[in-house]
């Protein structure tokens, strides 16, 4: 996922967030199950969700722990509005909480289980995030911190046409990005994203890091391309200025819908990623 500034337009970004976090329920639903091998299910009460997008994750840990509450937690009305729509017929066992972190962490109430799915690098002090979401664990309970792993990959290295290894410069481009965006952001702090080690360091006890993956192979099913497509346009707009005028030209072509060669009609894009879970106790 791709951005031409620093500022992070989510309600813009909704569409692209649900269909992206639908299309890897299989990688996510592989987590979550891992988790209840570490939680005891039953006595699994009350879930934090945090930076719970569209509420497709909350359902997944809602669906993986039956006697829990789970509460979803952003800081963008629109993507809770969207959050309570997908999960309203559960029975209020979904519920959402506008909150922004880390200024409103404390305010969220104790848990058994605190998600935090790709939301702790969107705070500049990461280490005290952490401190915070450990803060909130009841005797114990855990952090599950969904960081890192694998960039989605769509396309092979030779597409045929352009200079081939496209994906592997956007990639380059997206991480200047990406260190722009941290910079950027209020109380910014380097820190080595040695996430066992950070969870040690706010008196949590490591209880385990696996990766999950996501394997579509080409020929991709009409939702999976739609999304390939969706990913490739915001990569055109958000890279603009950052990506060279020859594989700007290789995107337009792939976007082009009146193009056989494009993403539209060819028959190569698959869809391949992975997600990395870090867990943590609070000592009982």
């Amino acid at each position: 996922m791709t951005h031409d500034h620093t500022h992070m337009d989510w309600p813009a970004m909704l569409p692209l967030l649900e269909r992206g976090a639908e299309l890897r329920t299989p990688l996510y639903r592989q987590a979550a199950a891992w988790l209840t091998d570490l939680l005891p299910m039953g006595a699994t009460r009350r879930i934090l969700d945090v930076g719970s997008g569209p509420g497709v994750l909350s359902r997944i840990l809602a669906d993986a722990f039956p006697y829990a509450e789970v509460v979803a937690v952003d800081a963008t009305p629109e993507l809770l509005e969207r959050a309570r729509e997908r999960n309203a017929g559960l029975g209020g066992r979904i519920t959402t909480r506008l909150a922004e972190l880390p200024a409103a962490v404390d305010e969220l109430g104790e848990a058994d289980l605190v998600w935090a799915g790709e939301s702790v690098h969107h705070i500049g002090d990461q280490r005290g995030a952490l401190a915070g979401l450990a803060r909130r664990l009841r005797p114990g309970g855990m952090l599950a911190l969904a960081e890192g792993g694998l960039a989605a990959r769509y396309l092979p290295r030779d597409i045929g046409f352009g200079r081939p290894g496209l994906e592997a410069r956007v990639e380059a481009a997206s991480a200047g990005w990406f260190g722009e965006m941290r910079a950027a952001l209020p109380g910014a702090r380097e820190e080595t994203e040695d996430w066992p080690a950070l969870l040690t360091a706010v008196g949590l006890v490591p209880a385990g890091t696996r990766t999950f993956l996501l394997d579509i192979p080409a020929p991709v099913p009409a939702a999976v391309r739609e999304h390939i497509v969706a990913v490739f346009t915001r990569t055109r707009t958000g890279l603009a200025d950052r990506l060279p005028a020859e594989d700007l030209a290789t995107l337009d072509r792939l976007l082009d819908p009146d193009d056989p060669a494009s993403l539209h009609h060819r028959p190569d894009p698959y869809l391949l990623t992975a997600r990395t879970v870090h867990t943590a106790r609070r000592a009982s």
